[in-house]
């Protein structure tokens, strides 16, 4: 009876730790256009580096920009939405997972542009130098971090 009553919590408690991880795990909600493949294979890269992506295609991504309050210098291909925080463009998976381990004040991150050699522009040999900007609802920036 000691073995049943020790196996039985043994099996609850990985079932609890299970869960708490899963609960844990931040989801990223992206909302692209349906026909930009280079979206598609930055969530493949979210997806990679262990994150859970919601995906919704929309055909008028402005009003997904002004609703998160992204300024035209800020803007890219895509916008997701993860915690409390706006991710705007081609952000490695990696600086997401800083940001919020750090949660640091500001509103986002933001690669502008579409950066060659960025997550999901990893086209040939190009890789540009870029900024990951760490932004406020203000739209002031600073670098939060850089890659070559």
């Amino acid at each position: 009876m000691k073995k049943l009553t020790l196996a039985l919590g043994l099996a609850a408690a990985l079932v609890s730790s299970q869960s708490v991880l899963a609960d844990g795990q931040e989801t990223i909600k992206v909302y692209k256009s349906p026909s930009c493949g280079c979206c598609g294979d930055w969530v493949d890269h979210l997806k990679e580096n262990g994150f859970e992506v919601d995906v919704t295609d929309m055909d008028n991504m402005n009003q997904v920009k002004m609703d998160a309050g992204l300024t035209r210098q800020l803007a890219s291909c895509h916008t997701a939405f993860v915690g409390d925080y706006v991710i705007e463009g081609h952000v490695p998976a990696s600086d997401i997972q800083r940001l919020l381990a750090e949660s640091p004040q500001g509103h986002g991150l933001s690669v502008p542009g579409m950066p060659m050699g960025s997550p999901g522009m990893e086209y040939g040999d190009r890789k540009d130098t870029y900024q990951v900007l760490l932004f406020n609802k203000e739209g002031q920036t600073r670098v939060f971090a850089e890659h070559n």
